[in-house]
């Protein structure tokens, strides 16, 4: 049985899963949970349907993602890692509370173009790394049986929350990105390294536009609700064995 790893940026992203009651986070769908303190972190082992599960956020940024993806993998031993959570939107067609499944992920502020490289680009890597293609089906299936309509884009990530319409527009014609984060692309970057399966949830609670901050802060809970949602309707049909 695989171990699964289930990851979000903020505390407001796993919530979803935890139900608080006199400041002890219980887990609300999963049975039989040890809290763990390691690295300055939290992370939650627990079971759903006989399936070892670890939970955590990571805090915000690139750094604080790559260290809490990398402990889920190397000392928690998760073999699948699906994260959850919210991003800003700048494909045209996306509206806040949207769903969108990274296909690719990218780093839109790692620069050497002095050397003659594309934006993103990592020497010995590329500019984007691929998702699971198997988890993206399952998300598929997912969207169909609850009729959401889920986008497949290209996820930029940055250590910047981003509110300007410039930097906005640059981001999306350099990358052909749809939707905007600080921690996807770190995460990605990890799992395809040690060669675990990966797939990255986002819902749209801003537009990374003039109102960004006040989107968000209004927007931040509805939207992590409905990425959780979806992913735990992921993790049903993982743990019924539709992926090996």
């Amino acid at each position: 049985m695989s171990k699964i790893a289930i990851m979000g940026a903020m505390m407001e992203e796993v919530d979803p899963f935890l139900e608080l009651r006199e400041h002890e986070p219980l887990l609300k769908h999963f049975k039989k949970h040890n809290d763990i303190e390691y690295g300055g972190n939290i992370y939650h082992e627990a079971k759903f349907k006989n399936h070892d599960i670890v939970l955590a956020y990571s805090k915000i940024g690139k750094v604080n993602a790559t260290l809490t993806a990398a402990t889920m993998i190397e000392k928690f031993g998760a073999e699948i890692l699906l994260f959850t959570g919210v991003a800003g939107g700048i494909n045209p067609q996306l509206k806040i509370g949207d769903l969108v499944a990274a296909t690719q992920l990218c780093q839109h502020d790692l620069d050497i173009t002095a050397f003659g490289h594309p934006h993103g680009y990592v020497p010995e890597g590329s500019v984007y790394v691929k998702s699971s293609t198997v988890l993206l089906q399952i998300a598929k299936k997912v969207a169909e049986e609850k009729n959401i309509n889920l986008l497949g884009g290209i996820v930029a990530t940055g250590d910047q929350f981003i509110s300007d319409e410039a930097k906005k527009e640059w981001i999306r014609k350099t990358f052909d990105a749809d939707a905007l984060e600080m921690e996807g692309a770190a995460v990605a970057v990890v799992c395809d390294a040690l060669r675990v399966p990966f797939f990255i949830m986002r819902s749209i609670s801003d537009t990374a536009d003039a109102g960004a901050v006040e989107d968000f802060d209004e927007f931040l809970k509805h939207s992590s609700q409905r990425s959780s949602s979806f992913i735990l309707g992921m993790l049903d049909k993982i743990v019924d064995g539709q992926i090996k």
